[in-house]
């Protein structure tokens, strides 16, 4: 089956301006065109921006999903590559999980503490010797966020 850049744009509910893009960032190696100029969109190339998109989501820059579509073509030879570059990836976003846990963690107190101040009428109930302790910072030595 083949698709129209809008058709693919509806089908993957991203505007049609980001998948030129992609296009023009050579993420989408497979693409054919007819003689018009205009991009046709075969179920490989829809599958190849279904990943793209999924990356994009995991916070992968454009140049490393770039690197990624260059090993692909690359075959076999490139798997552990591959396999890397994902182990990398899951690093990166258990650190990201770890730190928004925390930042989900003091907003559950923030709402805590004006929950039951407004339970009970002032904020006053908090002064001296607080019933709701703040979560501990997640940082390291340097004041990063873990």
């Amino acid at each position: 089956m083949e698709y129209s850049i809008k058709e693919a744009a509806q089908m993957l509910n991203i505007p049609v301006s980001t998948i030129r893009y992609y296009d023009k960032e050579g993420l989408l190696p497979s693409l054919e065109r007819r003689r018009s100029g205009y991009r046709v969109f075969s179920e490989r190339d829809i599958e190849t921006l279904k990943t793209v998109i999924w990356l994009k989501k995991a916070h992968m820059p454009l140049k490393e999903i770039a690197r990624f579509i260059q090993l692909l073509k690359e075959g076999d030879a490139s798997l552990r590559q591959r396999l890397e570059l994902f182990e990398r990836r899951r690093q990166a976003m258990e650190r990201q999980l770890r730190e928004d846990q925390a930042v989900l963690d003091f907003i559950d107190y923030k709402c805590n503490y004006y929950r039951t101040a407004v339970e009970a009428g002032t904020e006053k109930i908090h002064r001296g010797g607080e019933k709701l302790k703040m979560p501990p910072c997640a940082c390291d030595p340097s004041g990063k966020l873990l």
